[in-house]
Protein backbone atom coordinates (compact mmCIF):
# COMPACT_ATOMS: atom_id res chain seq x y z
CA UNK A 1 0.00 0.00 0.00
CA UNK A 2 1.28 3.50 -0.75
CA UNK A 3 2.21 6.27 1.81
CA UNK A 4 -0.86 8.19 1.88
CA UNK A 5 -0.61 11.40 3.81
CA UNK A 6 -2.45 11.12 7.38
CA UNK A 7 -5.78 13.20 6.99
CA UNK A 8 -6.68 13.15 10.59
CA UNK A 9 -4.11 15.72 10.20
CA UNK A 10 -5.85 19.20 10.12
CA UNK A 11 -3.19 20.09 7.41
CA UNK A 12 -3.88 17.43 5.24
CA UNK A 13 -7.44 17.20 5.38
CA UNK A 14 -7.90 20.99 4.64
CA UNK A 15 -5.82 20.36 1.77
CA UNK A 16 -8.53 18.13 -0.13
CA UNK A 17 -11.68 19.39 1.89
CA UNK A 18 -10.80 23.16 2.24
CA UNK A 19 -8.98 23.98 -0.51
CA UNK A 20 -10.27 25.86 -3.75
CA UNK A 21 -10.87 24.00 -6.94
CA UNK A 22 -12.52 20.66 -4.44
CA UNK A 23 -15.38 22.59 -3.27
CA UNK A 24 -17.36 19.57 -4.69
CA UNK A 25 -15.56 17.15 -2.01
CA UNK A 26 -16.87 19.74 0.91
CA UNK A 27 -20.16 19.57 -0.24
CA UNK A 28 -20.52 15.78 -1.16
CA UNK A 29 -19.03 15.64 2.73
CA UNK A 30 -21.74 18.37 3.78
CA UNK A 31 -24.60 17.21 2.57
CA UNK A 32 -24.02 13.73 4.46
CA UNK A 33 -23.53 15.30 7.40
CA UNK A 34 -26.05 17.36 7.68
CA UNK A 35 -28.43 14.94 5.75
CA UNK A 36 -30.93 18.22 4.53
CA UNK A 37 -34.19 17.06 3.21
CA UNK A 38 -33.27 15.94 -0.32
CA UNK A 39 -34.72 19.15 -1.94
CA UNK A 40 -32.80 21.62 0.14
CA UNK A 41 -29.22 20.12 -0.14
CA UNK A 42 -26.31 22.51 -0.53
CA UNK A 43 -24.94 23.39 -4.19
CA UNK A 44 -22.69 25.55 -3.95
CA UNK A 45 -20.21 26.69 -0.68
CA UNK A 46 -18.18 29.67 -0.69
CA UNK A 47 -14.39 28.78 1.51
CA UNK A 48 -13.86 31.53 3.59
CA UNK A 49 -10.51 30.74 4.74
CA UNK A 50 -9.10 28.59 1.49
CA UNK A 51 -5.23 29.22 2.29
CA UNK A 52 -3.61 26.79 3.59
CA UNK A 53 0.47 27.65 2.99
CA UNK A 54 -0.37 30.86 4.64
CA UNK A 55 -2.06 30.05 7.25
CA UNK A 56 0.78 27.42 8.07
CA UNK A 57 4.00 29.28 7.78
CA UNK A 58 2.80 32.24 9.60
CA UNK A 59 2.24 30.31 12.82
CA UNK A 60 2.34 26.57 13.23
CA UNK A 61 0.12 26.77 16.07
CA UNK A 62 -2.78 27.99 14.17
CA UNK A 63 -5.98 25.71 13.75
CA UNK A 64 -6.28 24.30 10.28
CA UNK A 65 -9.89 24.97 10.53
CA UNK A 66 -12.55 25.20 7.31
CA UNK A 67 -15.07 28.06 7.21
CA UNK A 68 -17.59 28.40 4.70
CA UNK A 69 -20.85 30.00 3.92
CA UNK A 70 -23.57 27.51 1.93
CA UNK A 71 -25.66 29.41 -1.23
CA UNK A 72 -27.95 30.29 1.24
CA UNK A 73 -25.78 31.82 3.82
CA UNK A 74 -25.56 29.24 6.28
CA UNK A 75 -21.78 29.70 8.18
CA UNK A 76 -20.05 25.89 8.66
CA UNK A 77 -17.10 25.86 10.70
CA UNK A 78 -15.20 22.05 10.69
CA UNK A 79 -12.13 21.24 13.10
CA UNK A 80 -10.47 17.86 13.93
CA UNK A 81 -9.21 17.13 16.90
CA UNK A 82 -6.61 14.18 17.83
CA UNK A 83 -6.58 14.78 21.60
CA UNK A 84 -8.42 15.52 24.33
CA UNK A 85 -7.94 18.70 26.19
CA UNK A 86 -10.89 18.60 27.76
CA UNK A 87 -12.43 21.75 26.78
CA UNK A 88 -13.98 20.79 23.77
CA UNK A 89 -17.80 21.86 25.06
CA UNK A 90 -16.66 25.69 25.76
CA UNK A 91 -14.13 25.67 22.83
CA UNK A 92 -16.62 24.62 20.07
CA UNK A 93 -19.21 27.38 21.26
CA UNK A 94 -16.43 29.76 21.42
CA UNK A 95 -16.18 29.03 17.35
CA UNK A 96 -19.72 29.15 16.70
CA UNK A 97 -19.82 32.21 18.57
CA UNK A 98 -17.39 33.72 16.71
CA UNK A 99 -19.02 32.91 13.42
CA UNK A 100 -22.43 33.76 14.41
CA UNK A 101 -21.20 37.23 15.60
CA UNK A 102 -18.90 38.29 12.63
CA UNK A 103 -21.85 38.06 10.26
CA UNK A 104 -23.57 41.44 12.03
CA UNK A 105 -22.68 44.08 9.83
CA UNK A 106 -23.84 47.97 10.12
CA UNK A 107 -27.28 48.34 9.53
CA UNK A 108 -28.29 44.75 10.05
CA UNK A 109 -30.85 43.31 11.90
CA UNK A 110 -30.39 40.26 14.94
CA UNK A 111 -33.43 38.50 11.87
CA UNK A 112 -30.60 38.43 9.27
CA UNK A 113 -27.98 36.72 11.21
CA UNK A 114 -27.69 33.19 9.19
CA UNK A 115 -28.00 29.22 10.83
CA UNK A 116 -24.19 28.63 12.61
CA UNK A 117 -22.73 25.35 12.15
CA UNK A 118 -19.45 23.56 14.02
CA UNK A 119 -18.43 20.35 13.03
CA UNK A 120 -16.00 18.61 15.12
CA UNK A 121 -14.73 15.43 14.09
CA UNK A 122 -12.50 13.66 17.24
CA UNK A 123 -10.08 10.98 17.17
CA UNK A 124 -11.15 10.07 20.95
CA UNK A 125 -14.09 9.33 22.47
CA UNK A 126 -16.03 12.24 23.79
CA UNK A 127 -19.82 12.27 24.53
CA UNK A 128 -20.04 9.47 27.04
CA UNK A 129 -23.70 9.38 26.88
CA UNK A 130 -23.82 7.64 23.76
CA UNK A 131 -22.24 4.78 21.64
CA UNK A 132 -23.31 7.12 18.38
CA UNK A 133 -20.41 8.08 16.25
CA UNK A 134 -22.13 11.02 15.55
CA UNK A 135 -24.08 13.41 17.79
CA UNK A 136 -26.08 16.55 17.01
CA UNK A 137 -26.66 19.02 19.15
CA UNK A 138 -29.45 22.36 19.07
CA UNK A 139 -31.27 24.53 21.36
CA UNK A 140 -34.01 23.05 23.07
CA UNK A 141 -36.63 23.67 25.95
CA UNK A 142 -35.41 21.67 28.84
CA UNK A 143 -38.54 19.91 30.08
CA UNK A 144 -40.88 19.97 27.10
CA UNK A 145 -38.14 19.74 24.89
CA UNK A 146 -39.31 21.98 21.64
CA UNK A 147 -37.08 24.24 20.11
CA UNK A 148 -35.70 27.63 20.62
CA UNK A 149 -34.16 28.47 17.23
CA UNK A 150 -32.36 26.36 14.71
CA UNK A 151 -29.53 29.24 14.29
CA UNK A 152 -26.93 26.75 16.41
CA UNK A 153 -25.65 23.35 15.74
CA UNK A 154 -22.78 21.54 17.12
CA UNK A 155 -21.70 18.14 15.52
CA UNK A 156 -19.36 15.82 17.09
CA UNK A 157 -18.30 13.03 14.59
CA UNK A 158 -16.01 10.58 16.99
CA UNK A 159 -13.55 8.13 15.04
CA UNK A 160 -12.97 5.54 17.38
CA UNK A 161 -16.73 4.87 18.00
CA UNK A 162 -16.86 4.67 14.01
CA UNK A 163 -14.40 1.74 13.88
CA UNK A 164 -16.65 0.22 16.47
CA UNK A 165 -19.85 0.20 14.79
CA UNK A 166 -17.46 -0.95 11.45
CA UNK A 167 -16.24 -4.32 12.80
CA UNK A 168 -19.88 -4.56 14.23
CA UNK A 169 -21.03 -4.53 11.20
CA UNK A 170 -23.75 -1.92 12.35
CA UNK A 171 -22.85 0.53 9.29
CA UNK A 172 -21.20 0.40 6.36
CA UNK A 173 -19.54 3.09 3.80
CA UNK A 174 -21.39 1.62 0.95
CA UNK A 175 -24.76 2.41 2.26
CA UNK A 176 -23.61 5.75 4.51
CA UNK A 177 -22.18 8.86 2.56
CA UNK A 178 -21.33 10.41 6.26
CA UNK A 179 -19.13 6.76 6.82
CA UNK A 180 -17.78 7.05 3.64
CA UNK A 181 -16.41 10.63 3.97
CA UNK A 182 -15.00 9.99 7.35
CA UNK A 183 -13.47 6.47 6.13
CA UNK A 184 -10.79 8.61 4.01
CA UNK A 185 -9.64 9.99 7.35
CA UNK A 186 -8.85 5.96 8.33
CA UNK A 187 -7.72 5.23 4.88
CA UNK A 188 -3.91 5.89 5.18
CA UNK A 189 -3.89 3.09 7.67
CA UNK A 190 -6.30 0.45 7.17
CA UNK A 191 -5.70 -0.77 4.05
CA UNK A 192 -9.05 -2.63 3.94
CA UNK A 193 -10.28 0.76 4.44
CA UNK A 194 -8.93 2.17 1.27
CA UNK A 195 -9.64 -1.18 -1.02
CA UNK A 196 -13.08 -0.35 0.18
CA UNK A 197 -13.30 3.05 -1.03
CA UNK A 198 -11.35 2.68 -4.11
CA UNK A 199 -13.97 0.05 -4.47
CA UNK A 200 -16.79 2.50 -3.90
CA UNK A 201 -15.23 5.52 -5.72
CA UNK A 202 -15.92 3.64 -9.25
CA UNK A 203 -19.19 4.22 -8.56
CA UNK A 204 -19.20 7.71 -7.20
CA UNK A 205 -17.25 10.15 -8.93
CA UNK A 206 -16.66 12.52 -6.25
CA UNK A 207 -15.06 10.29 -4.38
CA UNK A 208 -12.70 9.38 -6.70
CA UNK A 209 -12.01 12.76 -7.27
CA UNK A 210 -11.23 13.05 -3.51
CA UNK A 211 -8.76 9.68 -3.44
CA UNK A 212 -6.88 11.22 -6.81
CA UNK A 213 -6.58 14.74 -4.68
CA UNK A 214 -5.38 12.96 -1.51
CA UNK A 215 -2.69 10.63 -3.78
CA UNK A 216 -2.03 13.65 -6.11
CA UNK A 217 -0.99 15.90 -2.62
CA UNK A 218 0.96 13.03 -1.03
CA UNK A 219 3.10 12.54 -4.06
CA UNK A 220 3.74 15.93 -3.75
CA UNK A 221 7.37 16.63 -2.01
CA UNK A 222 7.19 20.27 -0.89
CA UNK A 223 3.15 19.35 0.29
CA UNK A 224 4.56 16.12 1.90
CA UNK A 225 7.50 18.63 4.06
CA UNK A 226 4.96 20.61 4.90
CA UNK A 227 2.56 17.65 6.01
CA UNK A 228 5.23 15.94 7.56
CA UNK A 229 6.23 19.01 9.73
CA UNK A 230 2.76 19.92 10.65
CA UNK A 231 2.42 15.90 11.73
CA UNK A 232 5.30 16.56 14.04
CA UNK A 233 3.45 19.28 15.62
CA UNK A 234 0.17 17.41 16.15
CA UNK A 235 1.33 14.45 17.46
CA UNK A 236 3.65 16.07 20.01
CA UNK A 237 0.85 18.11 21.02
CA UNK A 238 -0.75 15.16 21.32
CA UNK A 239 1.72 13.60 23.44
CA UNK A 240 1.96 16.59 26.06
CA UNK A 241 -1.74 15.70 26.43
CA UNK A 242 -1.73 12.22 27.50
CA UNK A 243 1.85 12.92 29.46
CA UNK A 244 -0.01 15.18 31.58
CA UNK A 245 -3.44 12.53 32.30
CA UNK A 246 -1.07 9.87 32.77
CA UNK A 247 0.54 12.33 35.62
CA UNK A 248 -2.41 13.36 37.03
CA UNK A 249 -3.25 9.45 37.14
CA UNK A 250 0.11 8.77 38.83
CA UNK A 251 -0.25 11.95 41.18
CA UNK A 252 -3.89 10.46 42.35
CA UNK A 253 -2.38 6.51 42.77
CA UNK A 254 0.25 7.96 44.75
CA UNK A 255 -2.14 10.20 47.06
CA UNK A 256 -3.90 6.52 47.53
CA UNK A 257 -0.80 5.38 48.78
CA UNK A 258 0.30 8.08 50.88
CA UNK A 259 -3.45 8.16 52.44
CA UNK A 260 -2.76 4.07 53.05
CA UNK A 261 0.42 4.48 54.73
CA UNK A 262 -0.71 7.47 56.87
CA UNK A 263 -3.76 5.33 57.86
CA UNK A 264 -1.25 2.73 58.97
CA UNK A 265 0.76 5.18 61.56
CA UNK A 266 -2.26 6.76 62.42
CA UNK A 267 -3.89 3.30 63.30
CA UNK A 268 -1.40 2.18 65.33
CA UNK A 269 -0.62 4.99 67.21
CA UNK A 270 -4.77 5.27 68.32
CA UNK A 271 -4.90 1.58 68.50
CA UNK A 272 -2.74 1.94 71.77
CA UNK A 273 -4.58 4.31 72.81
CA UNK A 274 -8.22 3.40 72.42
CA UNK A 275 -7.91 -0.13 71.00
CA UNK A 276 -5.97 -1.76 67.83
CA UNK A 277 -8.91 -2.83 66.15
CA UNK A 278 -10.96 0.20 66.35
CA UNK A 279 -7.69 2.53 65.74
CA UNK A 280 -6.26 1.14 63.03
CA UNK A 281 -9.44 1.28 60.75
CA UNK A 282 -9.79 4.91 61.73
CA UNK A 283 -6.51 5.92 61.30
CA UNK A 284 -6.55 4.08 57.47
CA UNK A 285 -9.77 6.08 56.37
CA UNK A 286 -8.47 9.12 57.74
CA UNK A 287 -5.20 9.12 56.30
CA UNK A 288 -6.73 8.19 53.17
CA UNK A 289 -9.41 10.94 53.23
CA UNK A 290 -6.60 13.47 54.37
CA UNK A 291 -3.79 12.23 52.18
CA UNK A 292 -6.07 12.07 48.98
CA UNK A 293 -7.76 15.43 49.66
CA UNK A 294 -4.22 16.90 50.30
CA UNK A 295 -3.30 15.93 46.35
CA UNK A 296 -5.79 16.53 44.90
CA UNK A 297 -5.71 19.98 46.24
CA UNK A 298 -2.31 20.40 44.76
CA UNK A 299 -3.24 18.46 41.71
CA UNK A 300 -5.99 21.32 40.94
CA UNK A 301 -4.07 24.06 41.06
CA UNK A 302 -1.79 23.30 38.67
CA UNK A 303 -4.69 22.16 36.65
CA UNK A 304 -6.82 25.41 37.38
CA UNK A 305 -3.18 27.64 36.43
CA UNK A 306 -3.17 25.63 33.13
CA UNK A 307 -6.41 27.31 32.73
CA UNK A 308 -8.07 24.40 32.62
CA UNK A 309 -12.22 24.53 32.72
CA UNK A 310 -14.04 23.90 35.76
CA UNK A 311 -15.91 21.16 34.51
CA UNK A 312 -13.21 19.06 33.00
CA UNK A 313 -11.19 19.36 36.15
CA UNK A 314 -14.18 17.77 38.27
CA UNK A 315 -14.10 15.14 35.97
CA UNK A 316 -10.84 14.15 35.93
CA UNK A 317 -10.39 14.59 39.76
CA UNK A 318 -13.77 13.80 40.92
CA UNK A 319 -13.98 17.48 43.16
CA UNK A 320 -17.32 19.33 42.86
CA UNK A 321 -17.41 22.06 40.69
CA UNK A 322 -18.41 24.84 43.62
CA UNK A 323 -15.34 22.56 45.43
CA UNK A 324 -13.00 23.90 42.81
CA UNK A 325 -14.58 27.64 42.40
CA UNK A 326 -13.35 27.41 45.94
CA UNK A 327 -10.08 26.96 45.46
Amino acid sequence: MRQLIDLKIDYAFKLIFGKQGNEAILIAFLNAALKFPRDNQITSVTLLNPEINKEYKDDKKSVMDIRAVTDEGIQINIEIQLANKHDMERRTLYYWAKMYAHQMQEGMGYKELAKTITINILDFNFVRETRNFHSVFRLFEKDEGFELTDALEIHFMELPKLLVKWREKLISPREDGLVRWLFLLEGSEDEEIFKTLEEIAVQDPVLNKAIEEWEKSSDDPKIREEYLARRKFVLDEKAAVRDAELRLREAIKESRVKGREEGRVEGREEGREEGRAEGREEGRVEGREEGRAENLLEVTRKLLKKGMDVKSISEITGLSEEEIKEI
